[in-house]
């Protein structure tokens, strides 16, 4: 270009020819359209300086005609990268003569705990005489087992300075320390005056550690909610230093509920299985068999099947399993054999041997459920000590829902889980309310994510399925509103009806996550093994059941307000404590551990978890 009127004058007869190839109409593209930012734009500002996010009929036909905008998103909450807890200097000025400007770094609550003892006067505990004491020498054996507990043994560990580090250093300036108890005066060297203070935090992080979990939930991901447990710290080294047996004392401090006393056996059962291989039955995991075919692992096969099935699969098949003769052939009757366990274990019943097979024969591994029940060991400790005499619980990995009455479990049934897109939630409340016949109001996620796609295409969508439409407070029929502005304003419902996504009640606790347990017409995801289907809502399979038991009530009540038709909600009387929890090894009823899917692979952010504690805590004594 030459000048600016040149640029002008292209600009302008660009604009006149392209004004000029088009029709006269209200979608026609101008000069303006083109010096104002694009077509459209006008038209959209137009409908902006009306009811925010309602346009007249007229101006949907405009709003038609304009240039789409990129589809919006509302996206779930995402994982994190753990960053342990920070640590702080221990103020040691005023401790003790002989401790006193000792450098030690723990983090905040434990170097609280510290400074309130040693401040206080408190004296030495595990050093005596210059050496280290029975006592020490009992909390250093303790930390040793602390494995069995799920623990860590690494994030406890300390060395103990030996008499050589000791007098190698002994030119130093020692203290001359007061006991309470004796009248003679002893001297700590500093290398033992460090391991005192050392050895304390190591004790203070044991009892926070078994009673409120290593990891803090709420670092790991969105996903999980939790008001992370205080706990008071201030008594335990008076109490240790004062225990006649302060192994026995850290050990009452761990949790003693039936379920983690049900996991903690189970692991002590599968480290001592896994010190005898004499019954272990190994099948290759990449194995794939088809009917017909010959393999050297076909014996294996067998051994597992008869070691994992049924005792009634095993009586069925008995003639095929006794006259089996550990021949690679993989023949009709092993076919059928094969079919049987793989109907039994909710397989697809084809005879093909392949890795959902070969896992259903041999289970996880020991390891693999070592892994499983040291986070749920870990995990329980983030919920209270006391579940309660009554409550619901619900296992997302096992897609089922327990209530809990004086104790004990009454009754379990099947449940649909969020999907991996929309994940269920990690967290604790109330039961408060249950609604008949509710009405469904849509989440915004579902609105922006799903809905607004259609309604572009369609306004006049959610009037044909019968939804309920608000802006701003305000009745109006979906075709009114302007699906390209924002959808903040914007409110859906559905009423109450045979096809309501609800279906006949819903059971509230509310929280933060909109997240509640529902019936459902969809009654046919119940019949799937993997459950993880919904936008993050609890479905229930039998919802009736389950609000009777937690109103306290009977069904045929519960079927007498749903009749009724009436959207009505009942107050739940007395405390329900809700778990939503996600455990890929939880006890059953009778005690046993059952071992799940890690459907949202959130065992894996826990061992991370694990891992970057313990490097922090080697870092910081």
């Amino acid at each position: 270009m030459t000048s600016g009127k040149s640029s002008a004058a292209l600009i302008l007869a660009l604009g006149l020819s392209v004004s000029a190839a088009m029709p006269g109409t209200a979608g026609a593209v101008t000069l303006m359209d083109l010096l104002r930012g694009g077509p459209g734009k006008v038209e959209r500002e137009r409908q902006d300086r009306g009811l925010p996010g309602v346009t007249t009929m007229q101006g949907n036909a405009a709003a038609r005609d304009v240039d789409p905008e990129p589809l919006p998103r509302v996206s779930g909450p995402r994982y994190y990268t753990y960053k342990a807890d920070g640590a702080r200097t221990v103020d040691t000025s005023k401790f003790p003569a002989g401790l006193a400007g000792v450098k030690l770094s723990a983090t905040p609550e434990i170097a609280k705990a510290l400074e309130a003892y040693y401040n206080a006067g408190g004296q030495p505990i595990w050093v005596s005489n210059g050496d280290l004491n029975e006592r020490a020498s009992a909390v250093l054996t303790f930390f040793e087992t602390v494995g069995d507990s799920g623990l860590n043994p690494a994030d406890y560990s300390i060395s103990a300075p030996s008499q050589d580090v000791t007098a190698s250093i002994s030119a130093e300036p020692v203290a001359e320390v007061q006991n309470a108890s004796v009248t003679e005066q002893r001297v700590i060297p500093p290398a033992m005056m460090q391991f005192e203070l050392a050895l304390s935090a190591k004790v203070l992080a044991y009892v926070q550690d078994t009673t409120r979990g290593r990891v803090d939930p709420n670092k790991l991901s969105g996903y999980h909610d939790f008001k992370r447990k205080t706990v008071n710290l201030t008594p335990v080294l008076k109490l240790a230093s004062l225990s006649p047996d302060v192994g026995a004392y850290l050990r009452s401090r761990e949790p003693s509920n039936v379920e983690y006393q049900a996991l903690k056996a189970e692991l002590a059962k599968l480290r001592n299985e896994d010190k005898d291989t004499s019954h272990k039955v190994v099948v290759p995991a990449d194995l794939v068999l088809k009917p017909g075919e010959n393999n050297a692992d076909m014996a294996t096969v067998v051994k597992a099947i008869e070691h994992r099935s049924s005792a009634s699969l095993k009586t069925g098949h008995a003639t095929t399993l006794s006259g089996y003769q550990q021949t690679p052939e993989y023949t009709p009757d092993l076919v059928d054999l094969v079919k049987a366990f793989q109907s039994e274990n909710g397989l697809k019943a084809d005879g093909v041997i392949g890795r959902a097979t070969v896992r259903a024969m041999t289970g996880d591994s020991n390891e693999a459920k070592i892994a499983k029940l040291e986070v749920a060991m870990e995990q329980i400790r983030w919920l209270p000590a006391d579940l309660g005499d009554r409550f619901v619980f619900i296992n997302q990995p096992a897609f089922m829902a327990y209530y809990h009455n004086e104790g004990v479990e009454d009754f379990g049934m099947k449940v649909v889980i969020g999907s991996k897109t929309n994940q269920t939630y990690f967290f604790q409340d109330e039961i408060q309310t249950v609604e008949f016949n509710p009405y469904w109001g849509v989440p915004q996620s579902i609105i922006v994510n799903e809905m607004l796609p259609k309604l572009r295409r369609d306004p006049s969508y959610l009037d044909r399925l019968g939804y309920e439409v608000q802006v701003n407070g305000r009745s109006v029929s979906s075709s009114e509103v302007n699906w390209y502005g924002s959808t903040n304003a914007v409110s859906v419902r559905q009423p109450p009806s045979s096809d309501n996504a609800l279906g006949d009640l819903k059971i509230l606790f509310p929280n933060a996550h909109a997240i509640y347990m529902h019936d459902t017409p969809a009654k046919s995801f119940f019949s799937r093994d993997m459950r993880a289907l919904s936008h993050g809502c609890i479905r229930l399979v039998d919802p009736r059941r389950m609000a009777a038991a937690v109103l306290g009530t009977t069904m045929d009540n519960v079927n007498k307000q749903i009749a009724a038709g009436q959207n009505r909600a009942v107050q739940v009387s007395g405390k329900v404590p809700v778990y939503v929890s996600y455990f890929t090894a939880w006890p059953d009823k009778d005690g046993h551990v059952q071992y799940f899917d890690d459907v949202y692979d959130r065992d894996s952010y826990v061992m991370k978890a694990f891992d970057t504690t313990t490097k922090a805590r080697a870092s910081s004594i």
